[in-house]
Parts: structure tokens; C-alpha cells; sequence
């Protein structure tokens, strides 16, 4: 018997039994019988066994989408691919299978209702129930990898997009610009025909609620115009694919196209990236295509760069993918403008290699989600690299697709040699449409997970920590800088919001751990660049003198391992406070010195013997490569290169301050106090960079975050400057009581009717104010009628002289307190019939006979003051007897 047909031996031998049925399916078999899921007979009934060995054994089973307990299959794409596990049932094992299937009670597709059953290779159900998921953080490779999920408005095509890794036989060298490239005129629809147009787009204003697999649920929509006849030569455009970006497109003449690229989604910005697809090609014509929105006013365009397109012919018959091409590339400003928003055009001509053909375009070349997931998968099933790299999931995105981890590390022969081991943390695709991350991180995996003398020895002393994908959100929908937050991640690494951004914030906690475990040696976060040629490193400049320089050491030898690639001079160690939320400056905080972001550009070289020429994927995939050799040298146990690195490091550093200080035509001496001049001083800034900074708040979040910011200028407090001595601190009280009284008059006097009513008030009031003085220790100075009534008219008081009156006020009503406290000392022991009260003009001596005595005086409270020897009370006033009458008595 051949090899095949012994591969499930206890499978043949459990057919070959009369099977008895199990008392669970038994059960299960009249309750799903009573709701009416088939109609079958008991004896059908098999045993669970069976089912147990072909769903176990067989990894080809498609298991319907598990996440949030959607309804929707994951695609079988993977098959195709054939990236699943390869196992086959031997001719007889399909035979009694099939035998089985016939007198059991396994129901087609279209009568199942419940989602709790497998799928199988027979195109049957199997009649078992689904296994538990596997826990959360853990990964398997028994089942396909889930399907990516897009949010609830992206329409999607059925199609599989798949391109083949192709290296240029000869290299692709920048476009010279000629001076006499054409400036085409945007028309626009008004004037031109519109072959494709997206419709459900969400822009600002909206945000992320929920996703499926497929994205939009219903009939798609079939977007491009029908053709008239096979002469109708209008190009077919698409971009309802993962990673795809095309909005709109415009044709305005027989070969020529506007085209309009789809924002990130809930923003009104970033366009950036585009990748779509054409068909109905003609061969001969010259094409002219024209984005008319970009946002950013340098671009590699201008200097040489060209797009890239890929033929579905070219790699079916020639095995050629992408390539350079273009011609007439220019990018200029647009003339429209939109608000404040400036749009910036790219135009190029292009003739297509065949008729009827297929063809893609592209900022750069595309690395989907699908991609990392295939490539991941093939890890995993490879009985030798998953003994050292252990794939689980970091979290789930917003819209639930998984973060992916991987730890790749040698297994260690003792606990002390594990715990020895230093950390290295890479990631990459935190921006989605810098596509190039994702081939370095490629390049990078396939040599640190091979069995090169180096890798092992990496494998042996360090600890890596994977992030290949931080955004996989972004990258299947086909946004340039964004998640579906829209926000760009790379700004919120010290945020606190984990529902929002769960990637970067799982991502800082699982290195917060590992720093607690053991030293991070370095962190370098994998970025493209639009704006500058060649790969360089961002740094952040220590300001412990004890590692000066010691930043630079990693990126200096970075330089010298690939210097066609690698430009030490365009390397930047500033730190701005806009960049303070980025990956980088966020972990050098956290006590990574050696923290990095590298950023590849979208061009070429313009180093060495490869100047002036594109990067291929190759050429990123290598340095990947040069990552892991740096790091041998820069972990070298003989400090012979890290020293002469750190000697050539300050030679050029001296020669770096010496030309600052000729530009600033100073005459200090650079030769005894070079390193004490701050390394930010002599750095210029990396505004070139591709930042941007902070958008806020999530945009489900603006509406809170608004009402927020109300309360918090409401209730914040303005900080005081601590004051030093106790004399500051009392000028600094009475001044603020002057303002508060002086406020507090302004105030009184700008109310209506005020003066009117001090007119009519009573005589007896009007004498008090002047005969009678308040107990209300720091009553406000009042006004004399004159003034209030030239109030009243309009005649506002000259602050100046109001606040002489208040400072005047202020010094007599201090001097008679200071009477009074005398007066009340001496008052201890009164007279035997008086009682010592206080006036509103300062301490006086009226005298309340007892009972039985004529009175002068009667406190306008309502109390008994006038036959007790009680001191009256801060809120007592006295007037003079005679003018409340007898019957007060």
C-alpha cells in the first residue's frame, strides 16, 4: 500500500466498524430535528469519531468567520495559493467516506441555518459541532488565517489580486526632466465624461461603527462605464481591492484621464498613495493619466521618479512584474483650489505593451495585509522556523483584524542564559501606504529566520520582537497615513485611549513589559519617504554625557555595511516637541537609547554605484539584511569598531560645528569648547520629514472632546508664581482686595436705577451713613450722593481718582481698627448702665441706658440688645432712638 493510502490508518479502520451513535448527537440530533434543520432517520446518526479525525486531520476545512460572531465565509483564497496544508484522503478513505455520507445525516449548504457546523471537503456538512477557538493571544495554523475585514461602507470586489515578485534585469534609472513637459489644464467632469466614481465614501465628518468580511453588504455595483462595441477603446478602471486607491476618474479626451484619489477614510486629507487597476488596453496609443489632488507641495516626482505599472500578460507569458514606467512626468500646483486645502497635479503618459490587457498602477510597490498573512502562514508550517519564531496576536484593530507578534529567539539551555538575553523590537506599517517598511521588515524575517551562521548567533544572544503590520486597518483599505480613527498612529503613542488605539497602545504596554524583563538594546520603526532619496535613520541625541554620541554609532555603521543605500549625512537625532508622540522619542523616554525610526524613500539612490536609480523590492529586502549584520558588529564583544566609530563620529561633528559657525561668522573657540555645544543647536529640523502633526482626538471622539474643552477653560485655574517672603506675599493681598473692591464699585454703579434708589432711601439711612458707622470689618468705601448721581447720568469716575478713594478708604478704615481693638481692651469692664457699640465711621461710645432709662440709641436688628449689657454683633447697626419713636419700646 503506498504512503497516501496509509496516512489516516485508525480513520480506515474506525470506517471499516459498524459505528454505534453517540448518546450527545442522539440528543442533538431530535432537538435540531424539532426545529426543523433536516429530516433524517435515527439510525443515520454516526459516531462523533469519525467526524473528530477529518476535521482534525484534515486542515482544508473552511471554517465560517468567527470574529463577533459574523455570518460571512472566509474566503478560500489560500487554497489557491496553495498555502494550506497539502494532506489528501487516499482513494479508499474517499470511497467509505462517501458511503457514509450517503446514509448519514449530513445536510447541504443550503438547509443549514446554524453557524455551530464545519464545512468539509465533500461540499457537505459535517454533522459535528465546531471546535472552541483557540485562546486569544495564541495562533494556529490548522485553519486558514481570517479574511481581512473592511468597514460596513467599502464596496468589494470578489476578485483575488495577486502580483509576482519580479527583480528588473537592468536597473531602472530616474527620468531626466527636459524643461518642455506639458501642463495639461484640469477640465474636470463639467467638461469631460466620468468612467468610474466611487460612491460611498466617508470623509470627515463621519467615523468607524462597525465592519464584516467583504465590506458592504449587497449587490456590487459595477462602477466603469459599458462599452459601446470592441472599438470603444474607454480604459476600465477599478480600485475596490485590498489596498486599492482610486476615487474617481474623468476622461477628457480619447486617451487622456483625470484622476482623483479617495482620501484617508474619515479625514479630508492625506492623498498620498494610489493603486488601481485598468483594463481594455490598446497598444499603439499614447496615454495621458493625471492625479488632481494630491496635498503635499515637494514630491520625488520632481526630481525623477517615476510610477509603476505592472502587466497581467507581461507576468503571465515573460514572468515580468513591476517596473518603472512613465514619460512627460511632471508635478506642478493645481490652479483650483478647494477652501484652504492647495491641491498639487502629477501627470505622465504611458503606452501600454498589449491590447486587451490588464495593467496596475502604483506609488510603490503594494504589500497587502494578505500578503503578510500568507507569509506568516508559511512560517508557521515550516516544522524548522516555528521552532525559534512564535506567532501570536498583539490585539485586534478597530475593525478587528489581527496585530500580528512574532518572537524569534534560539531556546536557551538555562534560565540565567534566557534572562542574559537583550531585546531587539522592530515594526513597521504604522503608516499604511509606506508600503517599503513592509519589504524591509520582509527582508529582515527572511534572514533572521534562516540558517545562516549569523542568524543563529543573533538567534543565541537576542530576544526579537516583531510588529510586522501596525495598522492593518489602513493597509486594506488603501489609506496613505491613517487608521479608521482617522488619526495618524504614529503621533498617539502616549495616548491612553486603547479602544481607539489598540494597535499602539498594546504595542508601548508589550514593550513597557520587556523593559521590565531585560534591556531593549534597539527599537526601529520601519517608514517610507516621499520627499528624499535614499535610507536614513531619525535618532534622538542622549543627553547623558556618559553615552555622547553613542546614538549615532548604530546608524554611522549602518552606513558603511550598505553605503549605495544608506546616507549617514541625511540621518537626523533632533527631537521636536511635535514629535514627541511618535514611536521613537516615545521608547527613547521609556529608556531605549538606541530608539530609531528609518525611513526608506519611494525613489532610489543617489550613492555609489547605484546612483541615481530606483530601489527595487530587492534592494530594500537586502537592508533587512544589513540590519541584522550591524548588529553583529555593534554587539561585538572586541570594542575596537564601536570606538573608532565614536572617533570618526566626533571628526565629523567637529567639521559639522566648524561650518555652522563660518555660515553664523562667529569667532568662538570651537577647538576647547566643541562638545559642550549642544548637538540640537547645529541639527536642523526634520519639518522635510513626512510629519504631520497630531490630529486630536479619534473622530468618534470630537463631540466629547469639544464639550471637554469647554469645562476645562471654564474651571482651570490660572497657576500664581509662588511668592518668597511674607511682605510679598500681603502686597500681593491687598492689591488683589483694592481690584476686587474697585471691580466690585464699577460693578454697582453700572446697575440701572442704582442712583434712584439711593435718592429715596430714608432720612434716618441717609444720616446713618455719615453718623452711624457698619460692623462689617471690610465693608466696601460707598460713594457720596453727588457721585452716584453723575453715575447715574453717565459720568463714569476716573479710575485713577476711584482708586485714590479706595487706597485713601483703605488706610483710615485700618487706623480706626486698630482704635477699636484699643478701645475694646479698655471697654473689658463697662459702666454699670452703658454698653460700648460701634458706629459706621469708626469706634464710638453711645451709651443704652437699662430698662426703665430714657434710650438714645436702639439697634435696628430684631433683638434684645436694649435691656441686656451684650456687645452688639458684626450685623447690628444703631440709629438714633428719637427717630424710631416710642412705640419701639
Amino acid at each position: 500500500m503506498s504512503y497516501r493510502s496509509n496516512m489516516f490508518p485508525a480513520l480506515e479502520a474506525e470506517l471499516k466498524q459498524k459505528t454505534l451513535p453517540d448518546p450527545y448527537e442522539v440528543f442533538m440530533y431530535h432537538h435540531l430535528q424539532y426545529y426543523g434543520y433536516f429530516k433524517a432517520g435515527r439510525g443515520s446518526v454516526p459516531s462523533s469519531a469519525t467526524h473528530q479525525h477529518v476535521r482534525k486531520n484534515n486542515p482544508r476545512i473552511v471554517l465560517s468567520d468567527s470574529f463577533r460572531g459574523r455570518d460571512d465565509l472566509i474566503a478560500d483564497h489560500l487554497e489557491k495559493e496553495n498555502l494550506l496544508c497539502s494532506t489528501c484522503l487516499s482513494s479508499a478513505v474517499h470511497q467509505q467516506a462517501e458511503a457514509v455520507s450517503k446514509d448519514s445525516f449530513m445536510l447541504s449548504s443550503s438547509l443549514l441555518r446554524s453557524r455551530l457546523f464545519l464545512h468539509d471537503d465533500f461540499g457537505e456538512v459535517s454533522p459535528c459541532l465546531r471546535e472552541p477557538q483557540d485562546l486569544f493571544d495564541l495562533y494556529s495554523c490548522s485553519v486558514p488565517l481570517q479574511a481581512p475585514r473592511w468597514p460596513i461602507e467599502c464596496e468589494v470586489i470578489k476578485e483575488s489580486i495577486h502580483h509576482i515578485e519580479r527583480v528588473p534585469p537592468q536597473p531602472e534609472y530616474f527620468y531626466q526632466p527636459t524643461g518642455n513637459e506639458k501642463v495639461p489644464e484640469i477640465v474636470g467632469e463639467e467638461k469631460g465624461t466620468v468612467v468610474y466614481q466611487l460612491d460611498s465614501v466617508p470623509t470627515k465628518g463621519s467615523y468607524f461603527t462597525s465592519s464584516r468580511v467583504g465590506g458592504k453588504r449587497g449587490v456590487i455595483k459595477e462602477l466603469a462605464v459599458t462599452l459601446q462595441g470592441p472599438e470603444d477603446s474607454t480604459l476600465l478602471f477599478e480600485s475596490r481591492f485590498e489596498s486599492g486607491n482610486l476615487q474617481k476618474a474623468v476622461k477628457v479626451d480619447t486617451y487622456e484621464y483625470e484622476l482623483t484619489l479617495r482620501t484617508d477614510l474619515y479625514t479630508n486629507k492625506h492623498t498620498q498613495w494610489f493603486y488601481f487597476r485598468v483594463q481594455n488596453t490598446r497598444k499603439d496609443a499614447t496615454y495621458r493619466f493625471t492625479i488632481v489632488n494630491l496635498l503635499k507641495p515637494k514630491s520625488l516626482y520632481t526630481i525623477g521618479m517615476k510610477p509603476l505599472m505592472y502587466s497581467q500578460l507581461d507576468a503571465e507569458t515573460r514572468s515580468i512584474g513591476w517596473r518603472r514606467e512613465g514619460s512627460e512626468i511632471k508635478y506642478y500646483k493645481n490652479s483650483t483650489e478647494n477652501g484652504q486645502l492647495s491641491f498639487y497635479c502629477l501627470t505622465w503618459t504611458v503606452q501600454f505593451p498589449h491590447d486587451q490587457d490588464t495593467c496596475f498602477f502604483a506609488h510603490f510597490y503594494p504589500y497587502t495585509y494578505t500578503d503578510l498573512q500568507c507569509y506568516l502562514l508559511s512560517v508557521a508550517k515550516n516544522p524548522i522556523q516555528s521552532q525559534f519564531c512564535k506567532l501570536r496576536t498583539l490585539c485586534r484593530s478597530l475593525a478587528g483584524n489581527t496585530v500580528y507578534l512574532l518572537t524569534i529567539t534560539n531556546p536557551s539551555q538555562t534560565a540565567k542564559e534566557a534572562a542574559a538575553k537583550k531585546a531587539v523590537v522592530l515594526s513597521a506599517r504604522v503608516h499604511p501606504g509606506e508600503s517599503n517598511g513592509s519589504w524591509i521588515m520582509k527582508g529582515f524575517l527572511d534572514f533572521i529566520l534562516s540558517s545562516s551562521p549569523d542568524a543563529q548567533l543573533l538567534r543565541d544572544i537576542f530576544v526579537f520582537k516583531v510588529v510586522p503590520m501596525l495598522n492593518p486597518d489602513g493597509v486594506i483599505v488603501g489609506n496613505y497615513r491613517c487608521s479608521l480613527a482617522g488619526r495618524d498612529l504614529n503621533r498617539h503613542y502616549k495616548t491612553i485611549l486603547r479602544e481607539s488605539f489598540p494597535c499602539i497602545w498594546h504595542t508601548r504596554n508589550m514593550i513597557k513589559r520587556l523593559l521590565e524583563e531585560r534591556e531593549v538594546l534597539l527599537y526601529c520603526d520601519f517608514h517610507g519617504h516621499s520627499r528624499k532619496n535614499n535610507i536614513f535613520l531619525y535618532g534622538c541625541n542622549s543627553n547623558d554625557r556618559k553615552y555622547w554620541l553613542h546614538e549615532r554609532v548604530f546608524p554611522f555603521m549602518l552606513s558603511k555595511n550598505a553605503p549605495d543605500k544608506f546616507s549617514f549625512h541625511s540621518c537626523n537625532f533632533k527631537v521636536q516637541k511635535c514629535k514627541e508622540g511618535t514611536g521613537r522619542v516615545v521608547m527613547w523616554r521609556m529608556g531605549i537609547l538606541n530608539s530609531y525610526t528609518m525611513e526608506s524613500t519611494f525613489g532610489g539612490s543617489t550613492l555609489g554605484n547605484k546612483r541615481d536609480t530606483h530601489f527595487t523590492t530587492e534592494d530594500l529586502k537586502s537592508l533587512g539584511y544589513h540590519v541584522c549584520d550591524t548588529l553583529l558588529d555593534f554587539c561585538d564583544p572586541d570594542p575596537t569598531k564601536f570606538m573608532q566609530c565614536l572617533v570618526e563620529l566626533k571628526e565629523l561633528l567637529q567639521q559639522e560645528i566648524y561650518k555652522k559657525f563660518n555660515e553664523l561668522e562667529s569667532d568662538m573657540d570651537v577647538e576647547s569648547r566643541w562638545n559642550d555645544i549642544s548637538l540640537s543647536d547645529i541639527e536642523s529640523s526634520t519639518s522635510g520629514s513626512d510629519s504631520s502633526l497630531s490630529d486630536g482626538l479619534p473622530a468618534h471622539l470630537l463631540n466629547i472632546a469639544d464639550e471637554l474643552d469647554h469645562k476645562k477653560k471654564v474651571y482651570k485655574k490660572k497657576k500664581k508664581k509662588p511668592l518668597q517672603t511674607r511682605k510679598q506675599r500681603n502686597e500681593q493681598y491687598q492689591k488683589n482686595n483694592m481690584m476686587q473692591e474697585f471691580k466690585s464699585t464699577e460693578d454697582a454703579l453700572k446697575m440701572p436705577g442704582f442712583a434712584s434708589t439711593m435718592q429715596k432711601q430714608p432720612t434716618f439711612l441717609k444720616i446713618s451713613e455719615n453718623a452711624s458707622s457698619s460692623t462689617v470689618k471690610n465693608e466696601r468705601p460707598r460713594m457720596n450722593e453727588s457721585q452716584l448721581n453723575g453715575r447715574d447720568k453717565g459720568i463714569s469716575l476716573d479710575p485713577p481718582k476711584a482708586t485714590g478713594l479706595i487706597l485713601t478708604k483703605k488706610k483710615e478704615r485700618k487706623e480706626k481698627s486698630q482704635d477699636l481693638h484699643a478701645l475694646q481692651r479698655e471697654a473689658q469692664t463697662p459702666a454699670k448702665n452703658q454698653i460700648q457699640i460701634r458706629s459706621q465711621t469708626g469706634p464710638g461710645t453711645g451709651f443704652l441706658p437699662q430698662r426703665g432709662a430714657t434710650p438714645r440709641w436702639k439697634c435696628t436688628h430684631p433683638c434684645t440688645y436694649t435691656h441686656t449689657r451684650r456687645a452688639l454683633g458684626p450685623h447690628h447697626t444703631v440709629v438714633p432712638w428719637h427717630v424710631l419713636g416710642e412705640t419701639h419700646l
